[in-house]
């Protein structure tokens, strides 16, 4: 006795049992749900079979309805229904609704315990069936309904399984599911019909801005601009998605058969050389015309301009002597020179960006990407932040498509989500488009950098008319001048992975030496003057913004 009170003084830190939410006992009225998941089933009996269930179980067991709700087609995949969020909202909204009432439950939801079932338990709202009885007072009663629920989710998966499977096949077959693309339409709708599908002249309009971009590469602000007077009402933004879509040149790719691409039995908007080529997947050469002897001979041509006057330099041969020669095409001009000393001199320049052991490779390609990273590590960050973010939206995009492809959700919903994340991702393609940095794309380009600078010389010798004009394009894409009276060539813009190679090569030989400074100075990539030859003031190195990254691939 003395004991216990001895412990009473420790009552004050007792945990206190939990007081409940709600008062049950205020809730005695209730509600019935009924639910057919087609249009189909509307005729039949089955909305009244439920309906009679469940006003005679609720007589039978002297419920109280206050209200009734469904009577209707709804999915039930999702808790996403019209009528179904109208009477969790009055249910929710009336402090004396106890229940509701439905034929089995399935008829509530096919997505097993699903949050909305959790908190209307929580809430003191119990479901229950009318078909399949349980003691929901009781542990194993609740278990029970549990395990009715998840029946209707394992039923629902095995259904969209067998959904999924015919959409697969169907799209290996060469034929669209879905949502018919923008210019097209479906000469033969219907939910189980094989797709007919024809060119709009939305389509036809779409068509023309392929074929303006594949020859021009105009901008998608200057495409709609330009095909505004002929109907064309769609964002210039959406030219981004359409682009990216093999669809339009007789394609078929979908998330539904990952890492496949399918042959469409629909008609092609482009041929696949224009989509290719408006996607820039060929290179150059592809599409470039057929070179004479004469360009095999003067692959400088067109390459070189005048530094008295920016006239550019042509090429001509004196058949007697088989000698050709390159001039200044000014009219009155007489600066012409041999193309055997103006290759000789190219030959010199090349020289101060090449390679010159084997040994260098590894570590100027490590220090390469150090240094090009720190000096563009804004650009990176903001780069790999937006690549994440569009991977997220084309996530949420593709979730919602497939939901509305397996009937989850309506129509209207889904047009407002898809326009929504189509102009955020279109948005942000256009930022990464106009992003100072590319960060996948660096790898590859030093790699190809290295590779060439080990033989630069004489690569651009023995190489064919391609071949040169592809050195002589990565290294100086803005060409180069040449000054007559001193018989000098001068770069206005240099590749930033060709002119770094002899500062990098510097300082390797001061570390082998013992004499280089323990980090390079990064600036000097941009303000650097003192390179071989000798470039004059104002002299400008090309920003990584520049580099011609796509030549740069090896055949």
């Amino acid at each position: 006795m003395g004991e216990n009170k001895e412990l009473e003084v420790f009552g004050q830190f007792m945990r206190q049992k939990k007081k409940p939410k709600i008062d049950k006992s205020k809730r005695t009225k209730g509600v019935i749900y009924t639910r057919v998941s087609s249009k189909e089933q509307l005729d039949g009996a089955s909305l009244e079979t439920q309906m009679e269930f469940c006003q005679n179980y609720a007589v039978k067991n002297k419920m109280d309805v206050v209200n009734y709700f469904g009577a209707t087609n709804e999915s039930a995949k999702t808790d996403d229904r019209k009528q179904f969020n109208e009477m969790i909202a009055y249910v929710k909204r009336r402090k004396d609704i106890g229940y509701i009432i439905v034929y089995s439950f399935k008829r509530f939801s096919r997505t097993g315990i699903s949050k909305t079932y959790l908190d209307l338990e929580e809430s003191g709202i119990q479901i229950i069936s009318a078909t399949e009885y349980v003691d929901n007072t009781s542990s194993s009663g609740k278990f029970q309904k549990h395990i009715y629920m998840e029946m209707g989710r394992m039923d629902n998966e095995n259904k969209r399984k067998s959904c999924v499977h015919g959409m697969q096949r169907k799209l290996r077959s060469g034929y669209w599911t879905g949502v018919t693309p923008f210019g097209y339409v479906n000469l033969n709708p219907g939910k189980r019909k094989t797709p007919e599908l024809a060119i709009t002249k939305e389509g036809e309009l779409l068509k023309i801005a392929f074929e303006l971009k594949a020859e021009y590469d105009l901008t998608y602000a200057e495409l709609a601009e330009k095909l505004k007077s002929k109907g064309w009402t769609k964002r210039a933004k959406n030219f981004s998605e359409y682009f990216r879509n093999p669809f339009y040149c007789g394609l078929i790719v979908s998330s539904l058969i990952p890492d496949e691409v399918i042959k469409g039995n629909h008609p092609a908007l482009v041929s696949k050389e224009t989509f290719l080529k408006v996607n820039g997947i060929l290179r150059k050469k592809q599409y470039g015309g057929n070179y004479n002897k004469d360009d095999e001979n003067l692959p400088l041509k067109q390459f070189i301009k005048a530094d008295s006057c920016g006239t550019i330099y042509t090429g001509y041969v004196v058949k007697k002597k088989n000698l050709f020669y390159y001039k200044n095409n000014r009219i009155g001009s007489k600066e012409n020179v041999s193309a055997k000393k103006m290759h000789q001199l190219f030959v010199d320049l090349l020289s101060s960006y090449q390679l010159e052991s084997e040994e260098w490779k590894n570590p100027i390609k490590s220090m390469m990407m150090e240094a090009f990273v720190e000096i563009h590590e804004e650009s990176i960050n903001d780069t790999i932040a937006l690549n994440k973010k569009v991977a997220k939206l084309e996530q949420d995009l593709e979730k919602i498509e497939r939901r509305f492809v397996l009937g989850e959700i309506e129509r209207d919903l889904y047009l407002k989500y898809k326009c929504q994340f189509e102009d955020e991702i279109n948005t942000i393609y256009e930022e990464i488009e106009n992003s100072e940095f590319k960060l996948s794309n660096l790898e590859k380009a030093t790699d190809n950098a290295v590779e060439d600078a080990l033989q630069l010389p004489q690569a651009w010798l023995s190489g064919d008319i391609e071949e040169k004009k592809r050195i002589q394009g990565i290294v100086f894409p803005s060409g180069i001048v040449y000054d007559y009276k001193k018989h000098h060539y001068r770069t206005e813009r240099v590749n930033l992975l060709f002119s770094s190679i002899p500062l990098f090569m510097e300082d390797l030989r001061g570390k082998k030496n013992g004499t280089s400074s323990k980090k390079l100075n990064l600036s000097r990539l941009v303000l650097e003057a003192g390179l071989e030859p000798a470039r004059p003031k104002g002299h400008k190195i090309l920003s990584l913004a520049c580099l011609p990254i796509p030549p740069l691939e090896h055949s």
